[in-house]
């Protein structure tokens, strides 16, 4: 019973002291950071991109995403300069075919090579104020027109015109304004596809 009790009042002397005496100390007081870290190149091509042919608005390189590296990421592009749409293109000729991308992760279906050139040509988003503006305008000009042709006593301004001799219906003026503005619309929309 003895020598259990000795070999237990001895354990705390021989904790403190290490198993491995031939140890050298550390130089170091602060251990190394062990851990390791892997740098890939990761592969980019070079944007030069141009709004509606004009440009180039801005240069810079983007870096290739997918499975096998080498899709570019179209989405970044339509939000960060407010394209509804991009183009392939090329300074020389223009426009080429539209850059289609997969609606769910925004990378284009087109894959590009490491270190390739782009040309790329956005179409910005329709602003909201012009067509807005446009109807509120049509809206007032049909609803002046309208005001003329209805009232029994027009004014001295409007006689002079001689507008309300022929009593034309107010919706036939309606529709036809409609149809007008519609009408000049495709017109502009068809040249602007000519000149391309």
């Amino acid at each position: 019973m003895v020598e259990i009790t000795e070999a237990f009042a001895g354990s705390d002397a021989a904790e403190a002291t290490p198993l491995l005496s031939n140890l050298k100390p550390n130089p170091n007081p602060n251990p190394p950071n062990r851990t390791r870290s892997v740098k890939t190149k990761v592969p980019e091509v070079e944007v030069h991109l141009y709004r509606r042919g004009k440009g180039p608005i801005d240069v810079f390189k983007a870096n290739l995403g997918g499975w096998d590296q080498d899709q570019l990421d179209v989405r970044e592009f339509l939000d960060k300069y407010g394209f509804k749409s991009v183009y392939a293109f090329k300074p020389e000729t223009g426009r080429g075919v539209p850059i289609r991308f997969n609606p769910r992760n925004g990378r284009s279906i087109i894959t590009y090579r490491d270190g390739s050139t782009i040309y790329i040509d956005g179409e910005p988003k329709d602003s909201l104020v012009k067509p807005i503006t446009r109807i509120l305008v049509g809206v007032a000009v049909v609803a002046i027109l309208i005001v003329l042709l209805v009232i029994r006593d027009p004014p001295e301004w409007a006689k002079k015109l001689n507008l309300s001799d022929g009593r034309i219906p107010p919706w036939l003026l309606a529709c036809a304004f409609v149809a007008f503005t519609r009408m000049r619309k495709r017109t502009r929309d068809f040249l602007e596809s000519r000149r391309k």
